[in-house]
């Protein structure tokens, strides 16, 4: 009999450009508009970073109560025309601070629905053995196309003008429609396939889902929320005010007629190679943590995440900062996407939906609300060298620590101890 060609890859294909729209297009350069906001709108740094924290707190119960019940493909059709909407309204909302926070709200539901959960559940559900590898290409997605979002909107927003720029960007959301309906299947059964094109189901599939309250009793996924929160709150500190610390670090004075334009094209170069070197992380990380101690290579991606900080403090703009951009795109890729893997490690692929459902809210919330706390920090002290060099640091440093503390041997135990008879989400 003709053995089945193994449609896994074409997944991951798709994925990679679903993913890239619905999370790198705009969450990696959404950061570039914030100086035109502050200038424009006469809004202050705190109140411009305010409205992703916000929407972050009022959408906590997105994850638990729709991701886990729905398509994963359903979810990023819905996902993307929200996130759509939210960049349509930012280019045209004029002056209310309370429009921009409630467009902040629509962005994030979007978020939560169409980025990292559905995607890292398809591709987890097709792969196995291969996991790292095939997650690693998916996470490539989000850099390369974050990466191409870097080189257009500078030269879109200084052509036209940052509102028709936003507007742009959330129309070429909807390119990730067609893909999900036509090209994404949910799962290899789908197709009449097993993971990674096996003859044979993997072991992982016959285990149960864990419940929510197995999932919150376990002191190993409390360490892997805590881990994860904090890396992912440091990271996205750097992302939300490296523009603003390289405004603040700039050698040339403001009267000078080019000191706009530099600042540009610092956050850009910067942007892009970080974007570029996380492609590079993704993919040899992902390829280490199919072959190594996965715990050792996860807690090293965390503090080498942790080191470029102070790093960051060191750039002196107009000037390239390419040793914190190369060093900071590795380990930033790389950390985005351990987060599942080691889930699905701890607790098997049929869990993930219910893990990733608390970790991606509670994450979200430490992404948002601590690049808040930096501005408030920075307010205060009127640098970045407290916020940065000793509050973000400090929290990035108890990432990698937390995951050390990670018992292994959880796998087995969470195996030992599932309950009977309890269905997989996900099956609509």
């Amino acid at each position: 009999m003709k053995r089945k060609v193994f449609y896994g890859w074409y997944v991951v294909a798709a994925a990679f450009v679903t993913f890239g729209l619905a999370v790198g297009w705009p969450y990696y350069n959404i950061s570039f508009f914030y100086d035109y906001f502050e200038k424009t709108y006469g809004w202050t740094k705190a109140q411009i970073t305010f409205g992703f924290p916000l929407a972050a707190v009022l959408t906590l119960w997105v994850g638990p109560v729709l991701v886990p019940r729905f398509s994963p493909r359903k979810l990023i059709v819905v996902g993307t025309g929200l996130t759509c909407l939210a960049f349509i309204g930012f280019g045209n909302m004029g002056g209310n601070i309370y429009v921009y926070w409630a467009l902040w709200f629509v962005y994030t539901v979007g978020y939560l629905l169409s980025g990292p959960i559905p995607h890292q559940i398809i591709v987890s559900q097709w792969f196995r053995a291969k996991r790292g590898r095939a997650m690693g290409v998916l996470y490539v997605g989000v850099g390369l196309i974050g990466f191409l979002g870097s080189f257009v909107v500078k030269p879109l927003t200084e052509g036209t003008n940052f509102h028709t720029a936003l507007v742009v960007m959330g129309l070429t959301l909807l390119l990730a429609w067609p893909l999900a309906i036509f090209v994404h299947r949910d799962r290899p059964a789908e197709k009449g396939l097993y993971p990674d094109g096996a003859d044979t189901p993997p072991a992982e599939i016959s285990v149960p889902s864990h419940n929510f309250r197995f999932l919150l009793s376990r002191y190993p996924f409390w360490l892997l929320l805590l881990g994860s929160a904090c890396s992912i709150g440091s990271i996205g500190a750097v992302n939300f005010h490296m523009k603003f610390v390289f405004l603040d670090q700039m050698t040339i004075p403001p009267t000078d007629p080019r000191f706009q334009s530099l600042l540009n094209s610092t956050w850009r170069a910067a942007s892009m190679i970080i974007l570029a070197s996380s492609i590079a992380g993704r993919l040899v990380i992902g390829w280490l943590f199919d072959k190594l101690n996965k715990k050792l290579v996860m807690m090293g991606s965390y503090f080498l995440s942790a080191l470029t900080i102070p790093i960051l403090l060191t750039v002196r703009p107009p000037e390239t900062p390419w040793v914190f951009a190369l060093l900071f795109g590795f380990a930033m890729g790389a950390d985005y996407m351990l987060i599942p893997l080691m889930a699905a490690e701890l607790y098997g692929v049929n869990s993930l939906a219910r893990c990733m459902a608390i970790i991606l809210p509670v994450n979200t919330i430490t992404q948002t609300w601590f690049p808040y706390l930096v501005s408030l920090i920075r307010q205060s002290f009127g640098t970045y060298n407290v916020a940065m060099g000793v509050v973000v640091f400090g929290v990035a440093l108890m990432s990698g620590v937390a995951i050390a503390l990670i018992p292994m041997s959880e796998r087995e135990r969470a195996a030992r101890l599932a309950p009977t008879g309890e269905r997989a989400p996900i099956q609509r």
